[in-house]
């Protein structure tokens, strides 16, 4: 684990010790333009400011972040003559974050690290990620997600080499998060936590952290979307946010991200986190059949009561429990986030195509993507 993690209410207020600590004098924000307009910004400007911290800002972060502008971010960092970054904001403005690190470092476009051709070879530019969603938990993945409009697809950068050097986790951070944000963010969260726990490539630690984030996912979900000013669901989601990235930084997901990683390849301006929200239950669904105790496991995590049932009656619990949390808070259905029932067949080719498919705990091909797409379309 790569990461440093600092967690608790008000921890902003420590990040200056901490960017004396990674021996940062000029750093970099990367952030996005709601998070500026949601105030967020100015909390951590008061604090360098009040540090006596010179500081650049990058406030050009959108969903889904592709290649140009972690290319163009890399050029305004040394423009600036930056020395490390700050990423406030959700997974996209971590992810530009990582990217610019790895470009910074390695030169070159960022096209050129995508996973299985050119290799990471040194740390990259120190990076302290503060996030305002409980979700990605990309603030200790060691992945970076970036979309390629040619190719109109999502693709992997990282290893090790790419996490941030710390993650400053304040709760306080997330109160202004709307609704239907901590909605889409928390079930990914949850999918993150259940995909790795199925996983093909699942083990003892990362289950013992997937697991957790479940429970805390089941218990303080809906109350974080119902009360936004609930500070203690804040806390546990933004913890279950961290320990799913924990489990999912360090091996792999499953059809899920593989269908809405290649989804928002073709289809930016879905938001991620809906629609993971919105295929997680119906991929459960297929997939229960390949590690039935797991998924009666999972069941037991989100608050069922399984007892007397067969784990092939509780395993069909856990995906009941699902379906009835992405109800409870709201989760828009595949028509509500503009898919078309005519795009599913190339949507099936593309999710088969994704290399997170090879982790999923049940053989899939594409048309077993298309099987859980039409199931989920009319759900």
């Amino acid at each position: 684990m790569p990461t440093k993690v600092v967690a608790g209410a008000g921890s902003i207020a420590e990040l200056p010790k901490f960017l004396e600590e990674e021996g940062i004098n000029r750093p970099l924000i990367v952030t996005d333009p709601g998070i500026k307009d949601a105030g967020l910004l100015k909390k951590l400007e008061e604090v360098l400011k009040k540090a006596d911290y010179n500081y650049a800002l990058f406030a050009e972060v959108f969903a889904n972040p592709d290649v140009e502008l972690i290319d163009t971010g890399r050029d305004f960092f040394q423009s600036e003559g930056c020395d490390g970054l700050i990423a406030l904001g959700g997974g996209s403005s971590i992810d530009t974050a990582k990217g610019i690190g790895v470009i910074v470092t390695h030169g070159g476009s960022i096209l050129e690290y995508e996973f299985g051709r050119k290799p990471l070879t040194e740390r990259i530019t120190p990076l302290i990620a503060i996030p305002t969603t409980a979700g990605t938990g990309s603030e200790v993945t060691m992945w970076s997600v970036v979309t390629d409009h040619d190719r109109q697809v999502k693709y992997n950068v990282g290893g090790p080499l790419i996490a941030p050097h710390i993650a400053l986790i304040d709760p306080e951070l997330h109160m202004s998060m709307p609704s239907h944000i901590t909605a889409g963010t928390g079930m990914d969260a949850l999918a993150h936590a259940v995909e790795c726990y199925t996983s093909h490539y699942a083990q003892p630690m990362t289950d013992s952290v997937a697991l957790l984030a479940i429970e805390y996912c089941g218990e303080y979900l809906r109350r974080a979307v119902a009360n936004s000013s609930d500070l203690e669901a804040r806390y546990y989601m933004a913890q279950a946010a961290m320990l799913a990235g924990l489990s999912y930084g360090s091996e792999s997901a499953g059809a899920v991200h593989a269908m809405t990683q290649s989804l928002g390849g073709i289809k930016p301006d879905i938001p991620h986190g809906a629609a993971v929200g919105t295929l997680l239950a119906p991929v459960m669904e297929y997939n229960w059949l390949g590690y039935p105790e797991k998924f009666k496991r999972i069941a037991i995590a989100l608050g069922e009561d399984v007892w007397n049932l067969t784990d092939r009656e509780a395993a069909l619990v856990s995906v009941q429990a699902v379906k009835e949390l992405a109800y409870d808070i709201n989760i828009p259905t595949l028509k509500e986030l503009g898919v078309k029932e005519s795009e599913i067949p190339k949507l099936a080719v593309a999710a088969e195509e994704d290399p997170q498919t090879i982790g999923n705990p049940r053989d899939i091909d594409r048309n077993s993507y298309e099987e859980i797409y039409y199931n989920a379309f009319n759900q």
